[in-house]
């Protein structure tokens, strides 16, 4: 053990005790005054950040967001190799389906119908509320296209950018994943989780072919991200679904899921080398082609091999493009030690809280390179191409003499760990992003996706470590 593993297995434990801290806080208050609002959250809501922040300057992220709820619950499913039992696990993940099952309750109608709530919103703060016609169009299907609503359960009758489609096809993944990985799973638990996979899937299904804004929450068109964990959570689902003896609604998520496929290679641009993050975008930022939100749509999927794997070639240069971009855009990437990787932000000229890197964008490229060694260690090959010759290129610089590509690809991975234990306070604390110039925390402070990218990076770079011992 070296003293950069001792660190990983310290700020591990820390992540899982943080990450579990959003999930179910049932002892925390929010008030917004502005508002009229107190919220107390239920079992089963995930914050994204339980600081009680109100802009002031940290954003307020008391919400329970479908997207990165359904993120953290499939990182707790590796939680308990750090500082989270078992048990504990398995309480949280019982009380999140149990919430998520509750919001199909969830009607703007009645909500409208209820005493007049904008009574209690102070004049200024009127400018920021949804207006009725948009809240009464919120109930059945469409709540599932919210982005977030308040962890009391309730609605968000804030204004935001609404559908999301990605959050349901999220709750599939980790459901599935948590269903294949884990046998203590009890038949209660598991008949509600199916029930919660089926409404999501009929869901996924009748938006196939529909815009939506993207995981960033700023453009709407059709968005590579959310074409691929859509593609995947059909395809996991067709297999829960057919074992279980549906087999009609198994076939038509196939269907669903080979049309969403099809339409991802006409992300891929040739003379640009990458993914390009979205399509049917009007007037859209021209420098959001690039963003890391394609890396993450490959992680977050999890596809084992083939095209939108990290065995794909064109996925690879998707991330080595990435890490010029970043070279260049970041003042802590310059001189920086050999042994670190970029700081990795979400795409060129960001502007959100000073358009800095991100924790979970720099983990993401190490996970990426974990799952890549992981993929060989088990007997795949890296098919050599022109789209990836400098991807390539870099993991050969990584190796030394003899060394493996799958031990080359965690070198490389653990070059963009040790970037983020670089920028990581003695606290452990992981905020939203770390300062371009200083690389000082900055914007929401203990975000739970953070905390959740270094879980699922840690399990991956420990799986493939194994392996490479072995």
């Amino acid at each position: 053990m070296t003293a950069f593993d001792d660190w990983v297995d310290e700020e591990a434990r820390f992540a899982a005790s943080a990450m579990s801290r959003a999930i179910s806080a049932t002892d925390l208050v929010k008030d917004r005054p502005g508002f009229g609002e107190r919220v107390i959250p239920r079992p089963g809501s995930v914050i994204a950040s339980p600081v009680l922040a109100a802009y002031d300057p940290d954003p307020d992220y008391f919400f329970h967001w479908y997207r990165d709820s359904a993120i953290v619950i499939d990182a707790l499913r590796v939680a308990p190799a750090e500082a989270l039992d078992k048990r504990t696990a398995l309480d949280r993940l019982r009380e999140f389906v149990g919430f998520s099952r509750s919001l199909s309750r969830l009607d703007g109608r009645a909500f409208l119908r209820q005493d007049d709530f904008r009574r209690k919103v102070q004049p200024s703060f009127l400018q920021y509320v949804r207006p009725d016609d948009e809240i009464a169009a919120v109930f059945g299907a469409a709540v599932q296209a919210e982005a977030r609503v308040n962890p009391d359960g309730t609605l968000d009758f804030t204004r935001w950018v609404r559908p999301q489609n990605d959050g349901s096809a999220l709750r599939v993944l980790a459901l599935t994943r948590w269903r294949d990985a884990d046998a203590d799973l009890d038949e209660t638990l598991r008949a509600a989780m199916r029930e919660l996979v089926i409404s999501d899937l009929d869901f996924i299904r009748s938006r196939v072919g529909g815009s939506s804004f993207d995981i960033w929450e700023e453009e709407r068109g059709y968005h590579y991200y959310t074409q691929l964990v859509q593609a995947e959570a059909l395809a996991r689902g067709a297999e829960w679904l057919a074992e279980a003896g549906d087999g009609a609604r198994a076939d038509a998520c196939r269907s669903a899921g080979y049309e969403l496929v099809s339409k991802l290679d006409a992300c891929w641009s040739a003379k640009e080398g990458y993914y390009r993050s979205r399509t049917g975008v009007a007037g859209g930022a021209p420098e959001k082609a690039l963003d890391i939100s394609v890396i993450l749509g490959v992680l977050h999927a999890g596809r084992a091999k083939g095209p939108h794997s990290v065995l794909d070639p064109r996925a690879q240069a998707t991330l080595s493009a990435l890490e010029d971009l970043f070279d260049v855009e970041y003042a802590i990437n310059r001189q920086r030690p050999p042994d670190r990787g970029a700081a990795m932000g979400r795409y060129a000229r960001d502007v959100y809280y000073g358009g800095n890197p991100w924790y979970l964008a720099t983990l993401a490229a190490a996970e990426f390179h974990f799952k890549l060694a992981i993929a060989m260690q088990s007997g795949a090959e890296m098919v050599a191409t022109n789209d990836n010759a400098r991807f390539r290129r870099r993991l050969s610089a990584a190796g030394g003499a003899g060394d493996s590509p799958a031990a080359a690809a965690i070198v490389r991975g653990d070059s963009f760990m040790r970037t983020v234990q670089a920028y990581t306070p003695a606290s452990g604390d992981l905020s939203e992003q770390l300062d371009r110039a200083t690389g000082g925390q900055t914007s929401a402070k203990h975000l739970a996706w953070s905390y959740a990218a270094f879980l699922t990076a840690v399990a991956s770079r420990r799986q493939a470590c194994q392996a490479i011992r072995r």
